[in-house]
């Protein structure tokens, strides 16, 4: 199906956050988003879809570094932002497909060693290879630390020593995005199980590496591809190591932060969306011999639509342009994504629910636009950080003021 005949908003984009080539960006794209035409009934195959498209039509070269195939010299928060924004608005199962490869990614671009950002980074640019971040985990979710996943030593593949030994991984991930889609995922297990928030490391491991089994899809209100992943004695090489050993908690987090605020962007996104079916369904639904924006109360909800989303939209804005240009410390650059996230998906979730409320039945009905982002939204205010952890995240830092 064709995705929309309304065209995302643009007007944001003069602000002083953006620059030439973001602008360049979300004007190609908003011309290319719209003449896409995916068939989304089975999620899986429409993902494969999206990335497809995606790779073809270049703009996953901007989760990777020109290095690498990508874009622009280096990951850039701002034009991430834009992307999702604009994906979200049309689709939010092409963000979904967009954002992962990102994630997926991320630590690879951050933390990988010369040929692991060879064999993975250039593949994933084109769309040849679809990535995933595997760290959640049945008891461990918020609390990464407390993950159970272990990731031993095994014997030597060289022979020279322990350093050469491949690593022998046990143990259950869930929530995984991508997963049994995805052909390589970079993995968090504890290589020291005592050791807590330090004793965690990081692997690529590829699908179809013998142990792994990535069969056991999850079912969620909202269809996306997501499974439990199963390590039953699945062993990868040394080169498999993504980092330093005991360096993946940061690894993670620092990953985490590079895509928090466009979390956020895509919260804006779906909000856009709704406020833009609102406007559409007041200008033409009549109640008492009037439409239905004619009444005061209508404007009233509208506006109030409104301000949520450029609330959300400049704390969006601030964080990916703080991490763009590294103003200010790491700590307030994290608060700042963590303001973002947190404001732009629950500021998403009042506007999607206004607009429903303004369709009356119809924005119930199965298949209508603000139904299903209805039910788009929900999880963003849950993955990569709920909610409650950005409030954490805040709190203590004006604490510590």
């Amino acid at each position: 199906m064709a995705l929309t005949d309304l065209r995302s908003p643009a007007g944001h984009l003069a602000l002083p956050f953006f620059g030439a080539a973001h602008r360049q960006l979300a004007d190609g794209l908003r011309e290319w988003a719209p003449a896409q035409s995916v068939d989304e009934s089975d999620d899986r195959a429409a993902c494969r879809d999206w990335v497809r498209r995606l790779g073809d039509g270049g703009w996953l070269r901007y989760c990777v570094a020109a290095e690498h195939g990508g874009a622009l010299p280096a990951l850039d928060s701002r034009a991430l932002v834009v992307l999702r924004e604009t994906l979200a608005f049309h689709s939010p199962l092409a963000d979904f497909a967009f954002a992962m490869q990102g994630l997926g990614s991320g630590a690879i671009s951050l933390a990988g060693t010369p040929a692991q950002q060879a064999a993975y980074l250039p593949a994933v640019a084109r769309g040849d290879k679809i990535a995933a971040f595997a760290l959640s985990e049945p008891d461990a979710g918020s609390d990464v630390a407390a993950m159970n996943t272990i990731a031993l030593r095994g014997h030597s593949t060289m022979g020279s020593g322990q350093n050469d030994a491949d690593f022998e991984l046990q143990g259950t991930k869930t929530w995984i995005s991508n997963g049994g889609l995805a052909d390589f995922y970079c993995v968090f297990a504890k290589t020291d199980p005592q050791g807590g928030s330090r004793g965690i490391s990081a692997f690529i491991v590829d699908a179809g590496t013998p142990g792994l089994d990535a069969s056991r899809a999850i079912h969620v209100m909202a269809p996306h591809p997501l499974a439990t992943l199963v390590f039953d004695g699945c062993r990868v090489p040394a080169g498999a190591l993504l980092g330093d050993v005991h360096g993946g908690f940061k690894l993670a987090m620092q990953t985490l932060d590079i895509f928090r605020a466009s979390v956020a962007a895509a919260a804006l996104g779906m909000a856009r969306r709704a406020l833009a079916e609102a406007i559409r369904w007041a200008r033409q639904r009549r109640m008492f011999g009037h439409t239905l924006a004619d009444f005061q109360l209508t404007q009233a909800r509208l506006g109030e639509m409104a301000a949520l989303i450029d609330a959300g939209a400049l704390l969006t804005y601030r964080a990916a342009w703080m991490r763009d240009l590294a103003s200010g410390s790491a700590r307030e650059r994290s608060v700042a994504a963590a303001a973002a996230k947190m404001t732009a998906t629950e500021n998403a979730q009042k506007v999607i629910d206004m607009a429903l409320q303004m369709h009356g039945g119809r924005g119930v009905e199965v298949g209508a636009k603000v139904e299903s982002l209805y039910r788009d939204i929900r999880s963003l205010r849950i993955y990569e950080g709920a909610t409650e952890v950005q409030q954490l995240i805040i709190g203590k830092a004006v604490l510590q003021e």
